[in-house]
This record gives C-alpha cells, sequence and structure tokens, in this order.
C-alpha cells in the first residue's frame, strides 16, 4: 500500500525562491473531505490528477496515498464538482542534500502562509534543513489543504499561532 511520509515547516524567509530549480501554479479542490479520507482534483501547470488520501497516523507523519494522472480537461469538469473554495498556490521545488522540499506560497484567503514539506522514505530518515526553515507543523491539521480550505489562514487568530 502506497504511504506518504513527510514532516511540514513554516517558512521564515523568501530565500527559497532564488534556491528553486522550478516552480508551478496548483489549483486543487476537493471531492470530498472528510475526517480520514479526502478525494483531491489538481491542476498542476497543465496536468490534472486524482489524489486520494487516508487519514494521517497519530504523529502526521504518514497516511495512504494514492494518485493518478488525469487528463486536463477531465480534471477541469471535476473542479467543477469539487466543495466550495479551491486552494490557489505556486510550489517551488527546492533541492537540498539528497531530498526536495516543495515550498509552497499560497494566495486567495490563505495569502501569507508559505509551508515546505519534505518527503521522507521512512519517518525516522535523516534531511538537511535549508536556512529558511522555520517552525515544525507537522501533524498539525490547520496546516493540511483540506483544512486551509475550510479554514483559511487569513481567518486566524495569529496570537494562537
Amino acid at each position: 500500500m502506497p504511504q506518504e511520509i513527510e514532516r511540514k515547516f513554516l517558512v521564515t524567509d523568501d530565500s527559497y525562491k532564488r534556491l528553486a530549480t522550478s516552480s508551478s501554479h496548483i489549483m486543487q479542490g476537493y471531492i470530498c473531505s472528510r475526517k480520514g479520507c479526502t478525494v483531491r482534483i489538481r491542476i498542476r501547470a497543465d496536468k490534472g490528477y486524482l489524489t486520494i488520501k487516508g487519514q494521517s497516523d497519530k504523529a502526521g507523519l504518514s497516511r495512504y496515498e494514492w494518485e493518478k494522472e488525469i487528463d486536463l480537461h477531465e480534471a477541469e469538469d471535476l473542479m467543477k464538482l469539487c466543495e466550495p473554495g479551491i486552494i490557489d498556490k505556486v510550489r517551488y521545488l527546492v533541492p537540498s542534500g539528497k531530498h526536495t522540499f516543495e515550498v509552497d506560497e499560497f494566495f486567495g484567503e490563505n495569502q501569507d502562509l508559505v509551508i515546505a514539506e519534505v518527503e521522507l522514505a521512512s519517518e525516522d530518515e535523516p534531511f538537511v534543513k535549508p536556512a529558511f526553515i522555520g517552525k515544525e507543523v507537522t501533524g498539525d491539521r490547520r496546516y493540511y489543504n483540506a483544512h486551509l480550505r475550510d479554514n483559511p489562514y487569513s481567518k486566524w487568530n495569529k496570537s494562537n499561532e
């Protein structure tokens, strides 16, 4: 069964932009986003994707993930079936050691939020943290895209962060 193992961090500055090897615009919506399971449609550049994710483990480090590339037109049609609220972001790919950090800069109601993720082969795999990495938010469900759709960053009480 495919497992996604990743750690998430807040980003402290925009130095990731000059370190990035590429970037792409992403729009994603959710056909289903309930606790324990999400079904996501994503349009990244000129490609479409259908992704199903299971519930995270207690630490929020790993969960089941299945993803399939689909035709762009199919993805555009499926976006019309999504629950209200679309995630709009640009993803930057930043190499660090033998890993690549995916840094997401959010727009719309999640403006000013920037999160970096690194995928790992195991929960205890070591990795090199770039200088722009700040507080770890792995397992904090507020930073899950499905949660940001319902509870946008712009509406958070920032003193509780």
